[in-house]
């Protein structure tokens, strides 16, 4: 765990390196450890629609989850960013044939293929990021498309993370909104709860 406040941009380059130097086995097995607490929290089962970001290495990987949902009969919705506003937008998939890989490699769905889902239709919402404290505070990636979705979305949020994300300190803005969970390969943190 790091300590000792650092600025966003050095703790975003910092587990970066990190994530990046992970071994391709200790990355599968803690992601399927990750993603069997999650399906096994009353969050994910109660949730009929479940919006979260289809992930490249070394995020915690999101397409077993995705499968699993669908397997389930959950409805999956993923993100779509509109760079132009720095917003984003949530559509459902039902097939990964239905993505196609956008700016930065990220995986977004085609929008003739998918349809648009309000955000007040989505129940649970995983929040990506890089570093976390454990009241919930993260740092993203930098563009600051999630802190805008969440100003007024009223569904759960949990975050899926590598213990190694966990920092003493996150740098704090105004803005920001913390999840209410957080998932590692070493357990499930109520951020609520973290005094």
């Amino acid at each position: 765990m790091r300590s000792g406040v650092l600025d966003k941009k050095s703790i975003r380059q910092n587990i970066s390196s990190e994530l990046q130097a992970m071994d391709r086995m200790t990355y599968e097995q803690f992601s399927y450890l990750i993603g069997n607490v999650l399906v096994e929290t009353d969050d994910w089962k109660s949730s009929g629609t479940i919006g979260l970001t289809v992930s490249r290495f070394p995020e915690v990987d999101t397409w077993q989850l995705i499968r699993t949902g669908w397997e389930q009969g959950k409805r999956i919705v993923v993100p779509k960013c509109i760079p132009e506003t720095k917003g984003m937008s949530f559509r459902r998939i039902s097939a990964f044939t239905q993505l196609e890989s956008s700016f930065f490699g990220l995986f977004e769905p085609i929008e003739s293929q998918t349809e648009e889902i309000s955000k007040d239709e989505i129940d649970l919402l995983i929040v990506p990021g890089l570093v976390y404290s454990r009241k919930g505070y993260r740092t993203g990636f930098g563009g600051g498309y999630y802190d805008r979705f969440l100003t007024d979305y009223h569904g759960k949020t949990v975050s899926l993370a590598f213990s190694r994300q966990l920092a003493e300190h996150v740098p704090v803005e105004e803005h920001d909104i913390p999840v209410e969970k957080i998932i590692t390969e070493k357990g499930l943190i109520d951020c609520n709860n973290v005094n």
